[in-house]
């Protein structure tokens, strides 16, 4: 073999290794604020992680302030990087059109969240807890900026 190939056979492998490697780290990242739609483990990453959790209760086809916030604030590129490192994103949804129903297992998850931290049955309702699951904070559809909204979130937590 010419020292040139194998060279180029080092290279190539060096290369393959460095894309391997951000490859893993997009998909951590972006999976570290991906929305949560199981509580449990929302908590388990809320501690390994030593963040708070936002939980938002919301109705996804028919509840126009939902709507509102998650076009306003939750799917913001601005709120996404202020919420990165600071909180885990868990929804619990309860969409009402046949072909949005959810599975009976994540119906009944978000029915027994329901009952613990939204008692009165507000939508939206954001709820700030920390690691442990103990409320920090409430909130609701606020219209505000992403940063604005997140700063509102932040004043929960010590």
């Amino acid at each position: 073999m010419s020292f040139e190939l194998i060279t180029s056979n080092i290279l190539d492998m060096k290369n393959r290794f460095i894309l391997s490697i951000a490859f893993f780290a997009m998909v951590s990242i972006a999976s570290a604020q991906e929305w949560q739609t199981d509580f449990d483990q929302a908590q388990a990453i809320a501690t390994k992680d030593n963040l708070s959790i936002i939980l938002v209760f919301q109705g996804s086809d028919w509840c126009a302030p939902c709507m509102k916030l998650e076009k306003e604030i939750w799917s913001t590129k601005e709120f996404i990087e202020l919420a990165k490192g600071n909180f885990v994103m868990v929804k619990a949804d309860f969409p009402r059109r046949k072909k949005n129903a959810l599975s009976p297992e994540q119906q009944e998850s978000n029915n027994k969240l329901a009952a613990k931290y939204n008692t009165n049955g507000y939508f939206p309702f954001v709820v700030v807890l920390d690691k442990e699951g103990k409320v920090l904070g409430e909130t609701g559809y606020k219209k505000m900026s992403p940063t604005d909204y997140f700063s509102s979130l932040m004043t929960f937590i010590k």
